[in-house]
Protein backbone atom coordinates (compact mmCIF):
# COMPACT_ATOMS: atom_id res chain seq x y z
CA UNK A 1 0.00 0.00 0.00
CA UNK A 2 1.18 3.57 -0.66
CA UNK A 3 3.02 5.16 2.24
CA UNK A 4 4.21 8.45 0.78
CA UNK A 5 2.10 11.59 0.53
CA UNK A 6 2.35 11.88 -3.26
CA UNK A 7 -0.13 14.75 -3.39
CA UNK A 8 2.05 16.93 -1.18
CA UNK A 9 5.28 15.87 -2.88
CA UNK A 10 3.82 16.51 -6.33
CA UNK A 11 2.59 19.97 -5.39
CA UNK A 12 6.08 20.83 -4.12
CA UNK A 13 7.75 19.48 -7.25
CA UNK A 14 5.48 21.30 -9.69
CA UNK A 15 5.86 24.60 -7.86
CA UNK A 16 9.64 24.20 -7.81
CA UNK A 17 9.93 23.30 -11.51
CA UNK A 18 7.10 25.53 -12.78
CA UNK A 19 5.84 22.67 -14.93
CA UNK A 20 7.49 19.51 -16.23
CA UNK A 21 8.52 20.28 -19.81
CA UNK A 22 10.55 22.80 -21.80
CA UNK A 23 11.68 23.37 -25.39
CA UNK A 24 15.29 22.68 -26.31
CA UNK A 25 17.03 23.50 -29.60
CA UNK A 26 18.67 20.66 -31.53
CA UNK A 27 21.57 22.82 -32.67
CA UNK A 28 23.61 25.50 -30.97
CA UNK A 29 23.29 29.19 -31.82
CA UNK A 30 26.61 30.61 -30.71
CA UNK A 31 27.37 33.11 -33.45
CA UNK A 32 26.06 34.90 -36.55
CA UNK A 33 26.86 31.95 -38.80
CA UNK A 34 24.76 29.63 -36.64
CA UNK A 35 21.96 32.19 -36.64
CA UNK A 36 22.10 32.50 -40.42
CA UNK A 37 21.63 28.74 -40.79
CA UNK A 38 18.77 28.20 -38.36
CA UNK A 39 17.01 31.49 -39.14
CA UNK A 40 17.36 34.12 -41.84
CA UNK A 41 18.68 34.01 -44.51
CA UNK A 42 19.26 30.24 -44.64
CA UNK A 43 15.82 29.18 -43.49
CA UNK A 44 14.25 30.92 -46.47
CA UNK A 45 15.58 28.18 -48.73
CA UNK A 46 13.94 25.55 -46.53
CA UNK A 47 10.59 27.33 -46.59
CA UNK A 48 10.81 27.71 -50.37
CA UNK A 49 11.54 24.00 -50.79
CA UNK A 50 8.56 23.04 -48.63
CA UNK A 51 6.33 25.49 -50.52
CA UNK A 52 7.12 23.53 -53.70
CA UNK A 53 6.76 20.09 -52.05
CA UNK A 54 4.82 20.07 -48.78
CA UNK A 55 5.93 16.52 -47.94
CA UNK A 56 9.43 17.86 -47.36
CA UNK A 57 8.11 19.23 -44.06
CA UNK A 58 8.22 15.64 -42.82
CA UNK A 59 12.01 15.55 -43.19
CA UNK A 60 12.95 19.21 -42.74
CA UNK A 61 10.82 20.11 -39.70
CA UNK A 62 9.87 18.44 -36.45
CA UNK A 63 6.43 17.40 -37.78
CA UNK A 64 7.07 13.63 -38.06
CA UNK A 65 8.19 13.59 -34.44
CA UNK A 66 5.57 15.94 -33.03
CA UNK A 67 2.26 15.12 -31.32
CA UNK A 68 -0.35 17.62 -30.16
CA UNK A 69 -2.00 16.61 -26.87
CA UNK A 70 -5.37 18.36 -26.96
CA UNK A 71 -7.78 18.69 -24.03
CA UNK A 72 -10.69 20.87 -23.02
CA UNK A 73 -10.46 19.89 -19.34
CA UNK A 74 -13.95 18.40 -19.26
CA UNK A 75 -13.03 14.96 -17.87
CA UNK A 76 -9.67 15.13 -16.11
CA UNK A 77 -8.59 11.90 -14.39
CA UNK A 78 -11.34 11.12 -11.87
CA UNK A 79 -11.71 14.81 -11.03
CA UNK A 80 -14.33 15.65 -13.65
CA UNK A 81 -14.89 18.92 -15.49
CA UNK A 82 -12.22 21.08 -13.86
CA UNK A 83 -11.33 23.22 -16.87
CA UNK A 84 -8.44 23.79 -19.24
CA UNK A 85 -5.93 25.34 -16.84
CA UNK A 86 -6.37 22.53 -14.32
CA UNK A 87 -5.90 19.98 -17.12
CA UNK A 88 -2.52 21.42 -18.12
CA UNK A 89 -0.43 19.52 -15.50
CA UNK A 90 -1.81 16.21 -16.80
CA UNK A 91 -1.01 17.11 -20.40
CA UNK A 92 2.48 18.19 -19.37
CA UNK A 93 2.93 14.82 -17.69
CA UNK A 94 1.98 13.01 -20.87
CA UNK A 95 4.41 15.18 -22.84
CA UNK A 96 7.19 14.25 -20.43
CA UNK A 97 6.35 10.54 -20.79
CA UNK A 98 6.38 10.77 -24.60
CA UNK A 99 9.85 12.33 -24.50
CA UNK A 100 11.27 10.01 -21.86
CA UNK A 101 10.26 6.73 -23.45
CA UNK A 102 10.09 7.33 -27.22
CA UNK A 103 11.77 10.72 -27.76
CA UNK A 104 8.58 12.20 -29.23
CA UNK A 105 8.11 15.96 -28.95
CA UNK A 106 4.59 16.31 -27.57
CA UNK A 107 2.98 19.70 -26.95
CA UNK A 108 0.20 20.16 -24.38
CA UNK A 109 -2.62 22.27 -25.81
CA UNK A 110 -5.51 22.99 -23.45
CA UNK A 111 -8.42 24.81 -25.04
CA UNK A 112 -10.63 27.52 -23.56
CA UNK A 113 -13.71 25.99 -25.13
CA UNK A 114 -15.82 22.86 -24.69
CA UNK A 115 -17.81 23.29 -27.87
CA UNK A 116 -17.25 20.28 -30.19
CA UNK A 117 -17.48 22.35 -33.38
CA UNK A 118 -14.91 24.82 -32.12
CA UNK A 119 -12.56 22.06 -30.90
CA UNK A 120 -12.74 20.34 -34.29
CA UNK A 121 -11.98 23.59 -36.12
CA UNK A 122 -9.02 24.40 -33.87
CA UNK A 123 -7.44 20.97 -34.24
CA UNK A 124 -8.00 20.96 -37.99
CA UNK A 125 -6.15 24.27 -38.18
CA UNK A 126 -3.24 22.79 -36.21
CA UNK A 127 -2.66 19.86 -38.59
CA UNK A 128 0.31 21.38 -40.52
CA UNK A 129 2.36 21.54 -37.31
CA UNK A 130 1.91 17.98 -36.04
CA UNK A 131 2.31 14.40 -37.24
CA UNK A 132 -0.40 13.07 -34.92
CA UNK A 133 -3.11 14.23 -32.53
CA UNK A 134 -3.74 12.76 -29.09
CA UNK A 135 -7.10 13.79 -27.63
CA UNK A 136 -7.19 13.69 -23.86
CA UNK A 137 -9.61 14.18 -20.97
CA UNK A 138 -12.62 15.16 -23.11
CA UNK A 139 -15.93 14.01 -21.70
CA UNK A 140 -18.31 11.51 -23.28
CA UNK A 141 -20.32 11.49 -25.45
CA UNK A 142 -18.74 14.63 -26.99
CA UNK A 143 -15.38 12.89 -27.33
CA UNK A 144 -16.82 10.26 -29.69
CA UNK A 145 -18.08 12.89 -32.14
CA UNK A 146 -14.88 14.97 -31.94
CA UNK A 147 -12.61 11.99 -32.58
CA UNK A 148 -14.76 10.67 -35.42
CA UNK A 149 -14.92 14.01 -37.21
CA UNK A 150 -11.19 14.65 -36.87
CA UNK A 151 -10.29 11.13 -37.99
CA UNK A 152 -12.34 11.61 -41.15
CA UNK A 153 -10.97 15.04 -42.02
CA UNK A 154 -7.30 14.97 -40.99
CA UNK A 155 -4.47 13.27 -42.84
CA UNK A 156 -2.69 12.30 -39.60
CA UNK A 157 -3.69 9.72 -36.95
CA UNK A 158 -6.07 10.94 -34.25
CA UNK A 159 -6.54 8.93 -31.06
CA UNK A 160 -8.50 9.70 -27.92
CA UNK A 161 -6.19 8.08 -25.40
CA UNK A 162 -8.78 7.81 -22.62
CA UNK A 163 -10.71 5.54 -24.95
CA UNK A 164 -8.26 3.48 -26.94
CA UNK A 165 -5.07 3.58 -24.90
CA UNK A 166 -7.03 2.43 -21.86
CA UNK A 167 -8.86 -0.25 -23.86
CA UNK A 168 -5.61 -1.67 -25.24
CA UNK A 169 -4.03 -1.93 -21.79
CA UNK A 170 -7.17 -3.47 -20.27
CA UNK A 171 -7.35 -6.09 -23.02
CA UNK A 172 -3.67 -6.96 -22.54
CA UNK A 173 -4.19 -7.27 -18.78
CA UNK A 174 -7.23 -9.49 -19.19
CA UNK A 175 -5.45 -11.78 -21.66
CA UNK A 176 -2.65 -12.42 -19.17
CA UNK A 177 -4.97 -12.64 -16.17
CA UNK A 178 -6.94 -15.34 -17.98
CA UNK A 179 -3.71 -17.29 -18.48
CA UNK A 180 -2.89 -17.09 -14.78
CA UNK A 181 -6.37 -18.20 -13.72
CA UNK A 182 -6.42 -20.91 -16.42
CA UNK A 183 -9.42 -19.60 -18.30
CA UNK A 184 -8.79 -20.73 -21.85
CA UNK A 185 -11.93 -19.83 -23.80
CA UNK A 186 -12.56 -16.12 -24.31
CA UNK A 187 -16.09 -16.70 -25.57
CA UNK A 188 -17.20 -18.11 -22.21
CA UNK A 189 -15.65 -15.42 -19.98
CA UNK A 190 -18.13 -13.00 -18.41
CA UNK A 191 -16.91 -9.42 -18.00
CA UNK A 192 -18.53 -6.51 -16.20
CA UNK A 193 -17.38 -3.02 -17.20
CA UNK A 194 -18.48 -0.37 -14.72
CA UNK A 195 -18.59 3.04 -16.36
CA UNK A 196 -20.11 3.95 -19.71
CA UNK A 197 -17.97 6.97 -20.46
CA UNK A 198 -15.18 7.21 -23.00
CA UNK A 199 -13.05 4.43 -21.52
CA UNK A 200 -15.93 2.06 -20.79
CA UNK A 201 -17.34 2.27 -24.30
CA UNK A 202 -13.92 1.75 -25.93
CA UNK A 203 -13.10 -1.18 -23.65
CA UNK A 204 -16.38 -2.89 -24.51
CA UNK A 205 -15.78 -2.36 -28.23
CA UNK A 206 -12.22 -3.69 -28.17
CA UNK A 207 -13.10 -6.69 -25.99
CA UNK A 208 -15.84 -7.56 -28.46
CA UNK A 209 -13.45 -7.16 -31.39
CA UNK A 210 -11.04 -9.49 -29.57
CA UNK A 211 -13.66 -12.25 -29.37
CA UNK A 212 -15.26 -11.84 -25.93
CA UNK A 213 -18.97 -12.62 -26.12
CA UNK A 214 -20.29 -11.83 -22.63
CA UNK A 215 -19.59 -8.18 -21.84
CA UNK A 216 -22.01 -6.14 -19.74
CA UNK A 217 -21.51 -2.40 -19.25
CA UNK A 218 -23.05 -0.65 -16.23
CA UNK A 219 -23.72 3.03 -15.70
CA UNK A 220 -25.31 4.84 -12.74
CA UNK A 221 -28.69 3.27 -13.59
CA UNK A 222 -27.28 -0.26 -13.71
CA UNK A 223 -26.77 -2.65 -16.59
CA UNK A 224 -27.09 -1.30 -20.13
CA UNK A 225 -29.25 -3.49 -22.35
CA UNK A 226 -31.09 -3.16 -25.64
CA UNK A 227 -34.43 -1.46 -25.10
CA UNK A 228 -33.60 0.19 -21.77
CA UNK A 229 -35.46 3.51 -21.77
CA UNK A 230 -33.78 6.89 -21.51
CA UNK A 231 -30.39 6.05 -23.04
CA UNK A 232 -28.37 8.49 -25.15
CA UNK A 233 -27.27 7.45 -28.67
CA UNK A 234 -23.85 6.19 -27.56
CA UNK A 235 -25.44 3.88 -24.98
CA UNK A 236 -28.03 2.67 -27.48
CA UNK A 237 -25.16 1.74 -29.79
CA UNK A 238 -23.34 0.09 -26.87
CA UNK A 239 -26.39 -2.02 -26.06
CA UNK A 240 -26.48 -3.32 -29.63
CA UNK A 241 -23.34 -5.45 -29.18
CA UNK A 242 -23.07 -6.02 -25.41
CA UNK A 243 -25.18 -7.84 -22.82
CA UNK A 244 -26.68 -10.39 -25.25
CA UNK A 245 -28.80 -11.86 -22.46
CA UNK A 246 -30.30 -8.42 -21.70
CA UNK A 247 -29.55 -8.70 -17.99
CA UNK A 248 -30.91 -5.83 -15.93
CA UNK A 249 -30.23 -4.60 -12.42
CA UNK A 250 -27.63 -2.71 -10.45
CA UNK A 251 -23.93 -3.57 -10.41
CA UNK A 252 -24.36 -5.56 -7.20
CA UNK A 253 -26.81 -7.84 -9.05
CA UNK A 254 -25.21 -8.33 -12.47
CA UNK A 255 -21.73 -8.89 -11.05
CA UNK A 256 -22.79 -12.10 -9.36
CA UNK A 257 -20.89 -15.01 -10.91
CA UNK A 258 -18.85 -12.75 -13.22
CA UNK A 259 -15.25 -13.68 -14.00
CA UNK A 260 -13.88 -10.19 -14.56
CA UNK A 261 -14.64 -6.72 -13.23
CA UNK A 262 -13.24 -3.63 -14.98
CA UNK A 263 -13.91 -0.35 -13.22
CA UNK A 264 -13.53 2.92 -15.12
CA UNK A 265 -15.97 4.84 -12.98
CA UNK A 266 -15.37 6.28 -9.54
CA UNK A 267 -13.95 5.64 -6.08
CA UNK A 268 -15.39 3.02 -3.76
CA UNK A 269 -18.10 1.72 -6.11
CA UNK A 270 -17.11 -1.94 -5.76
CA UNK A 271 -17.65 -3.43 -2.32
CA UNK A 272 -15.93 -6.51 -0.86
CA UNK A 273 -19.33 -8.20 -0.81
CA UNK A 274 -19.64 -7.75 -4.58
CA UNK A 275 -16.20 -9.30 -5.09
CA UNK A 276 -17.22 -12.26 -2.93
CA UNK A 277 -20.23 -12.81 -5.20
CA UNK A 278 -18.06 -13.17 -8.31
CA UNK A 279 -16.84 -16.45 -9.76
CA UNK A 280 -13.93 -18.26 -8.06
CA UNK A 281 -10.48 -16.88 -9.00
CA UNK A 282 -12.07 -13.60 -9.97
CA UNK A 283 -10.17 -10.81 -11.74
CA UNK A 284 -10.69 -7.26 -10.45
CA UNK A 285 -9.40 -4.18 -12.25
CA UNK A 286 -10.25 -1.03 -10.29
CA UNK A 287 -8.90 1.68 -12.59
CA UNK A 288 -10.49 4.88 -11.33
CA UNK A 289 -7.86 7.51 -10.59
CA UNK A 290 -6.65 8.65 -8.17
CA UNK A 291 -8.86 6.47 -5.92
CA UNK A 292 -9.95 3.11 -7.40
CA UNK A 293 -13.35 1.42 -7.21
CA UNK A 294 -11.85 -0.84 -4.53
CA UNK A 295 -8.42 -0.81 -2.92
CA UNK A 296 -6.30 -3.82 -3.92
CA UNK A 297 -5.92 -5.18 -0.41
CA UNK A 298 -9.69 -5.18 0.11
CA UNK A 299 -10.28 -6.94 -3.21
CA UNK A 300 -7.72 -9.62 -2.40
CA UNK A 301 -9.15 -10.13 1.07
CA UNK A 302 -12.57 -10.64 -0.53
CA UNK A 303 -11.22 -13.44 -2.71
CA UNK A 304 -10.00 -11.84 -5.94
CA UNK A 305 -7.18 -13.87 -7.49
CA UNK A 306 -5.79 -11.02 -9.57
CA UNK A 307 -6.09 -7.32 -8.82
CA UNK A 308 -4.95 -4.30 -10.79
CA UNK A 309 -5.31 -0.54 -10.51
CA UNK A 310 -4.39 2.51 -12.53
CA UNK A 311 -2.00 3.98 -9.99
CA UNK A 312 1.77 4.15 -10.34
CA UNK A 313 2.32 3.23 -6.68
CA UNK A 314 0.41 -0.08 -6.76
CA UNK A 315 1.18 -3.48 -8.35
CA UNK A 316 -0.25 -4.36 -11.78
CA UNK A 317 -0.66 -0.78 -12.92
CA UNK A 318 -2.99 -0.75 -15.94
CA UNK A 319 -2.33 2.71 -17.26
CA UNK A 320 -2.49 3.92 -20.85
CA UNK A 321 1.05 5.25 -20.49
CA UNK A 322 2.13 1.65 -21.12
CA UNK A 323 0.95 1.87 -24.71
CA UNK A 324 0.59 5.37 -26.13
CA UNK A 325 4.30 6.28 -26.36
CA UNK A 326 5.14 3.21 -28.44
CA UNK A 327 1.90 3.30 -30.40
CA UNK A 328 2.42 6.90 -31.52
CA UNK A 329 6.10 6.19 -32.21
CA UNK A 330 5.08 3.39 -34.54
CA UNK A 331 2.36 5.44 -36.24
CA UNK A 332 4.69 8.40 -36.84
CA UNK A 333 7.50 6.22 -38.16
CA UNK A 334 5.30 4.14 -40.45
CA UNK A 335 3.11 6.89 -41.84
CA UNK A 336 -0.17 5.64 -40.40
CA UNK A 337 -3.07 7.93 -41.30
CA UNK A 338 -5.84 6.43 -39.18
CA UNK A 339 -6.12 4.29 -36.04
CA UNK A 340 -8.23 1.14 -36.48
CA UNK A 341 -9.07 -2.01 -34.50
CA UNK A 342 -6.26 -3.99 -36.14
CA UNK A 343 -3.66 -1.56 -34.83
CA UNK A 344 -5.20 -1.64 -31.35
CA UNK A 345 -5.47 -5.44 -31.21
CA UNK A 346 -1.86 -5.89 -32.33
CA UNK A 347 -0.71 -3.41 -29.70
CA UNK A 348 -2.62 -5.31 -27.01
CA UNK A 349 -1.02 -8.58 -28.09
CA UNK A 350 2.44 -6.98 -28.10
CA UNK A 351 1.83 -5.60 -24.61
CA UNK A 352 0.53 -8.85 -23.13
CA UNK A 353 3.19 -10.90 -24.91
CA UNK A 354 5.95 -8.80 -23.39
CA UNK A 355 5.31 -10.64 -20.11
CA UNK A 356 6.53 -14.13 -21.00
CA UNK A 357 5.31 -15.82 -17.81
CA UNK A 358 2.54 -13.77 -16.23
CA UNK A 359 1.78 -14.21 -12.54
CA UNK A 360 -0.87 -12.83 -10.20
CA UNK A 361 1.55 -10.09 -9.17
CA UNK A 362 2.73 -9.30 -12.72
CA UNK A 363 0.19 -9.52 -15.52
CA UNK A 364 1.45 -6.42 -17.27
CA UNK A 365 4.90 -4.93 -17.95
CA UNK A 366 6.29 -1.94 -16.12
CA UNK A 367 6.53 1.26 -18.11
CA UNK A 368 10.26 1.10 -17.33
CA UNK A 369 10.81 -2.39 -18.80
CA UNK A 370 13.56 -2.15 -21.40
CA UNK A 371 12.31 -2.60 -24.95
CA UNK A 372 8.59 -2.35 -24.13
CA UNK A 373 7.81 0.81 -26.09
CA UNK A 374 9.88 -0.35 -29.04
CA UNK A 375 7.91 -3.61 -29.08
CA UNK A 376 4.64 -1.66 -29.17
CA UNK A 377 6.01 0.51 -31.99
CA UNK A 378 6.99 -2.58 -33.99
CA UNK A 379 3.45 -3.93 -33.70
CA UNK A 380 2.16 -1.06 -35.85
CA UNK A 381 1.75 -2.10 -39.47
Amino acid sequence: MPTKNYAKLSLTLHKKLRGKISIAAKTKINNREDLSLVYTPGVGAVSSAIAKDEELADVMTWRKNAVAIVSDGSAVLGLGNIGASAALPVMEGKSAIFKRFTDIDAVPLVLATQDPDEIVRIVQALEPSFGAIQLEDISAPRCFEIEERLSKTLNVPVMHDDQHGTAIVVLAGILNALKVTRRTTKASVSIIVNGAGAAGVAIAKLLTAAGFKHVIVCDRQGAIFAGRPGMNPSKVALASFTNPGKKSGQLSEVIQGADVFVGVSGPGLLSPEMVKSMAPKSIVFGLANPIPEIMPDLAKAAGAAIVASGRSDMPNQLNNALVYPGLFRGMLDKGVKQVDDRIKLRAALALSGFVKKPTAEKIIPSIFDKGLHQAIARSVK
